[in-house]
């Protein structure tokens, strides 16, 4: 009998060894599939949605469908509703924020937050007769890698701690939805971990080395935990980053600030290898949804080995 119990417990622990080692590897298996890419992408980037400005009818239909995917995904809003309403602009703007807590019953009070905005500029001055700030690589790329990864741990639900998905309003205002959403949480005492953007991914820089850069290289040591993670490296520095300030130029910023912790965006665009910042010709078509999809799924096990990690292993670099 007692070797019968002892047999019933050398099958049950190699049952869980190997459902463990399924779970550990499915990221690395997983991929996006591009047609759920151009997908999102030509829908945020139609000019259906006139350029997404805040406070628009356009960035309404955005939201709509935003808030659509995170609920046909089983993702619940994290508020009331999947709406944040801006304080701090004048017509009625709001983040998307959709929320899955995680698995681990200690590590799941702590949070992550990946973000990108997707708002953009509107109606412009017409180039050519078009007159639609579209948006697609500023920001409906960020956008659409956000939506991706979040179908990943919506599916998989193996992310330990808890993460908050956001799709920030008012960005090209001024910052103005992270601003208001990273107060309201540093007000409700959320006890964040790290924030990871995405800005201006659809086209991929050339001979730089690497598949991102990240802002504010040098603040944190998540570059190299992102290479160790990846086994290559996934992202480096350009240094035109620091000469522009792109740091403090985009949604991690404010969480940075307020919460003084790892808060960094990743960006492909690299002023060289995209002419149409803020034009009516950042349009779907001049996206490479190959090379977004490639990078997307380079970083899914990534940010699952940095959700999961035992030990906040991100952190803040000694000034």
């Amino acid at each position: 009998m007692r070797y019968f119990s002892y047999l019933l417990l050398f099958v049950f622990a190699s049952c869980a060894s190997q459902s463990t080692k399924v779970v550990q590897s499915e990221s690395k298996s997983y991929r996006v599939a591009e047609e759920n890419v151009i997908k999102t992408l030509s829908y945020l980037t139609s000019d259906e949605l006139e350029g997404r400005d805040s406070g628009s009818e356009g960035i309404e239909k955005a939201a709509v469908f935003l808030e659509n995917l995170l609920k046909e995904n089983g993702i619940k809003p994290y508020f009331k509703t999947y709406r944040d309403t801006l304080s701090n602009y004048d017509k009625p703007s709001y983040n998307v924020v959709g929320y899955i807590e995680g698995s681990d019953s200690k590590l799941k009070n702590e949070f992550i937050i990946i973000g990108a905005h997707y708002d953009h500029i509107g109606r412009i001055k017409a180039v050519n007769g078009d007159g639609i700030g579209n948006g697609a690589n500023d920001n409906a790329s960020g956008t659409t890698a956000v939506t991706e990864v979040a179908k990943y741990f919506a599916k998989f639900k193996n992310n330990k701690r808890s993460v908050l998905f956001v799709f920030f309003s008012a960005e090209e205002k001024g910052l103005l939805g992270s601003k208001h959403l990273a107060a309201k949480l540093k007000e409700q005492n959320m006890n964040l971990y790290f924030m990871f953007n995405f800005e201006m991914i659809g086209v991929p820089m050339k001979d730089k080395g690497m598949d991102f850069y990240l802002t504010g290289f040098g603040k944190t040591n998540m570059a190299a935990k992102m290479n160790e993670y990846a086994g290559e490296k996934l992202v480096g520095y350009l240094p035109i980053e620091t000469k522009y300030m792109l740091f403090r130029a985009s949604d991690n910023y404010p969480f940075f600030t307020e919460f003084n912790v790892p808060a960094q965006t990743v960006s492909t665009f690299d002023f060289e290898n995209f002419e149409f910042y803020h034009q009516p010709d950042d349009e779907f078509e001049l996206m490479d949804t190959k090379h977004m999809t490639n990078v997307i799924s380079k970083t899914i096990p990534v940010l699952e080995k940095m959700i999961n990690a035992s030990e906040k292993e991100i952190n803040l670099n000694e000034k």
